[in-house]
């Protein structure tokens, strides 16, 4: 997993005018409180400032730790690490807890954008599994903690769809002809194509890349949205037959629907782990230590993945959940063996921009 010295440039023309406006307090109307709302004072303030993904933490658990420790949550919300980076970018933007996946903390550590975290204020570090500690990146875990886990992989409806689907190449079919949901997410759609393909999902060659998107583009006529944030929604209201979504989302949709049914794709299983970070310069740096610390208590953290079921690092959280629950969590270990992670590809990033880009417009 290489380091990427040009990130902080590409992170940085990411969605920039949205952001700016929100830094500047226009806010988007997806978290609690945007992070530079109250982030001036002096470090005994009783507050933290978190930029997290949709649909992630419950309001119960941060109206909880509130309760119990007098720190207010400032709560802003991202739908991809690009505009996460890019919101970090923004001077004093003022978060001092964050959430992006493994392969953003790499080039985040770096960059010397993270601050080191006091593992004596984080306890319950303890039950944290041993297997989601220690990157290579990270080794002793001096930057980066984690948060949840899981896979993206396909769902769809056995009443709207008339072919078997075990693959990302089923999703071409004809017969679903604008009716798929994906993964608004260049590096887990270029991956698929690139796997499916023969290359690697994290190649750093050119025309690889390119070709990825020209693979990609073949699907076009086929998908109906790109959406990260809510494909659940698009499931269960029949508006797609089929999608590319996280694992979680699927599970969410198949109780709400038991005809909704999850694959495991044949071709390509790109798997994730998001991870928590304290930026730089964070100016409530303890008060984000206690809310890891309280977010890897086993209850919290259970209740956690009772309403998002995402594969959760926290072996003792895991004993709590019921059977049904934490059995449709479970991945082989074959499948773990096979599955792929998104790594840090350096100024390659630069070939997946211009080929999403090839795609999108």
């Amino acid at each position: 997993m290489n380091g990427d010295q040009k990130f902080s440039l590409f992170a940085a023309f990411v969605l920039t005018l949205s952001v700016v406006l929100t830094a500047c307090g226009g806010g988007d109307g997806s978290g609690e409180g945007e992070g530079n709302g109250e982030s001036g004072g002096a470090s005994g303030e009783k507050v933290v400032n978190i930029l997290n993904w949709s649909e992630y933490i419950p309001d119960d658990v941060i109206k909880q730790f509130e309760e119990e420790t007098g720190i207010k949550v400032n709560y802003s919300t991202v739908s991809s690490n690009e505009e996460m980076v890019a919101k970090l970018n923004v001077s004093g933007s003022g978060f001092d807890l964050a959430v992006p996946s493994t392969y953003f903390v790499e080039a985040l550590i770096n960059e010397g954008r993270l601050e080191k975290i006091n593992k004596d204020n984080i306890p319950n570090l303890k039950n944290i599994g041993e297997e989601f500690l220690g990157w290579e990146f990270d080794p002793n875990d001096e930057y980066s903690l984690p948060f949840m886990w899981g896979s993206e992989i396909i769902a769809y409806n056995e009443d709207l769809v008339d072919i078997e689907i075990k693959s990302y190449r089923d999703l071409f079919d004809p017969s679903l002809e604008n009716s798929l949901v994906v993964l608004d997410d260049p590096r887990t759609m270029l991956g698929a194509m690139l796997d499916m393909l023969g290359y690697s999902p994290n190649s750093t060659n050119e025309a690889e890349i390119m070709e990825a998107g020209e693979e990609l583009q073949k699907l076009l006529p086929n998908i109906k949205a790109f959406n990260s944030d809510d494909a659940k929604s698009l499931l269960t209201s029949n508006e797609v037959k089929a999608g590319v979504v996280y694992a979680a989302e699927a599970l969410l949709a198949q109780q709400e629907n038991p005809k909704i049914k999850m694959v495991i794709p044949e071709d390509h299983l790109s798997l994730w782990q998001d991870n928590f970070v304290i930026p730089k310069g964070a100016p409530h740096k303890e008060n984000a230590e206690k809310f890891i610390n309280f977010i890897y208590e086993p209850e919290v953290s259970k209740e956690i993945t009772m309403d998002y079921p995402y594969n959760n690092p926290n072996v003792e959280a895991l004993k709590l959940l019921p059977d049904d629950i934490r059995e449709a969590l479970e991945i082989s270990p074959e499948d773990l063996e096979r599955g792929s992670h998104a790594i840090d590809v350096g100024e390659a990033l630069q070939y997946y921009d211009r080929a999403w880009s090839m795609v999108k417009n």
